[in-house]
């Protein structure tokens, strides 16, 4: 109906559409797609009421910035009132007490929240293909992965079935099922938006951030969601910038760009190092001045994320008891049989996997070696990412080793799963910011996305920058 919301917000103000229209087209695009499994729970007859009050607010002229935006939301943030079952068994019928600040400044501006998606399990996964509700399909190609973990948030922004949706990204788990989908997709500076709300998969890692279809977009969504929160003490007292204003008045010329010289290209598809090079002479040729960077630490980064995030999930799983809250399995005969009985049906493998990974780094006499080693690690990339940005304003790279894979292609292979991330997990472990932007097709006609990472609170320079590229592919 609108590819943005600036031309939705317009249509809106003079009349031309409601909201009601607008979550009426986009509620049929989620009947008519169901087929892709983007939604665990979707608040049809409570999205069509808030529609009529906002309508009523735009009448009046009290509206909100956000006046009509239609909103998906992950099924890891909580929302009041409703399930938050991350995708687990475990959380079946779990029912939130309170709403994710997150979520709570986007209502604060009248969006329309319409669902909450599909994910893998916990936010642990590459492929959207852990929930224990069954895979999310990618909707340019049903027979492939949207990505994850956060792919029902992608696939329903890619399949018009919402203007603009929430993600979690741990180490790529927006970035790469953007890519995936041909949609953009922000993770945003460590702490620039409130964990509050969010459960925790890896704390020191997690973000929230947006995928749409346009910039705009998503630098508007950003600008609401934003800044220090009283309630989670890791959210940033740093000023929030009115991100979406001038995203065209970015000029090119005399930007520093950073590209990776010792970046592992041993998985890259060729199309993806092509449609790389063909944005870096486009770039040049606008006046760009390409620098050739090194981050040295680099190859380690696969290594030191999947040691810390599962140490921290280790932890922060462990809550999930079914002594307290969520599943609990039947007929224990001691409390020791119940913990363990639990956590057996509630758990999927690959979070079981991860678990017992954690459990194994934490544990006496593999603690320094290998978790004290990769926090040390983490400090070394941080401080690679802190030198080469003294000398460029932004790394250019690619957010995906190759397009979006086959279902089933690598769900034996762990090893071959998680190298999905070999591109992204940095950004996570330095907490720099980064976007992947959709930069073209490859002979399939599958998405290829680019990731651009910029300094620490930078959001302004990589939405300018991704949008450059954007409006000259």
């Amino acid at each position: 109906m609108y590819n943005d919301y600036a031309a939705l917000r317009a249509g809106l103000d003079t009349g031309r559409v409601s909201c009601r229209d607008i979550v009426g087209f986009y509620l049929n695009n989620i009947n008519k797609g169901k087929h892709i499994n983007a939604f665990l729970l979707v608040f049809s007859e409570e999205a069509l009421k808030r529609a009529d009050e906002v309508d009523q607010k735009l009448k009046a002229g009290t509206a909100g910035k956000l006046a009509g935006m239609v909103i998906a939301v992950k099924d890891v943030l909580s929302l009041k009132g409703y399930t938050l079952t991350c995708s687990s068994r475990i959380l079946k019928n779990l029912e939130a007490l309170y709403t994710a600040t997150a979520i709570q400044r986007l209502l604060d501006e009248d969006a329309i929240i319409i669902g909450k998606t599909n994910c893998d399990e916990f936010a642990m996964g590459s492929s959207n293909e852990n929930s224990a509700y069954g895979n999310v399909l990618n909707p340019l190609d049903n027979s492939r992965v949207p990505g994850g973990s956060s792919g029902g948030s992608a696939a329903a922004v890619a399949a018009d079935m919402c203007m603009v949706s929430l993600g979690t990204d741990t180490g790529g788990s927006i970035r790469q099922p953007a890519a995936f989908c041909g949609i953009s997709g922000l993770k945003p500076t460590y702490g620039r938006i409130s964990r509050f709300g969010l459960t925790a998969f890896a704390s020191s890692f997690d973000s929230i951030g947006p995928f749409a279809k346009n910039i705009h977009d998503a630098a508007l969504v950003l600008e609401v969601m934003a800044g220090k929160d009283k309630n989670d003490s890791t959210s940033v007292d740093h000023r929030v910038e009115s991100y979406s204003i001038g995203l065209n008045d970015f000029n090119l010329k005399g930007a520093k760009i950073g590209v990776i010289s010792d970046l592992d290209e041993s998985a890259l598809q060729v199309e993806i190092k092509d449609t790389l090079n063909r944005t870096i002479e486009m770039l040049r040729s606008k006046g760009a001045q390409i620098v050739a960077v090194e981050l040295p630490n680099l190859k380690y980064s696969i290594q030191a994320y999947y040691i810390l995030t599962t140490a921290e999930a280790s932890s922060n799983l462990a809550r999930f008891d079914g002594a307290r809250y969520g599943l609990r399995a039947k007929d224990s005969a001691v409390l020791e049989d119940m913990y363990v009985n639990s956590r057996t049906e509630g758990f999927g493998a690959e979070v079981k996997r991860r678990i017992m990974l954690g459990t194994y780094v934490l544990s006496h006499g593999y603690y320094d070696a290998y978790y004290r080693k990769a926090q040390k690690v983490r400090r070394l990339i941080k401080e690679d990412f802190q030198r080469v940005f003294k000398e460029t304003d932004f790394i250019l790279a690619p957010t995906t080793p190759t397009t979006a894979f086959k279902l089933g292609e690598k769900t034996n292979d762990p090893l071959a799963m998680y190298l999905n991330d070999i591109y992204t997990t940095s950004s996570n472990l330095s907490g720099n910011p980064a976007i992947s932007i959709p930069a073209g097709e490859d002979s399939s006609g599958l998405p290829i996305g680019l990731q651009i990472i910029g300094k620490d609170f930078d959001e302004t320079g990589i939405l300018k920058l991704g949008n450059c590229i954007i409006s000259n592919s």
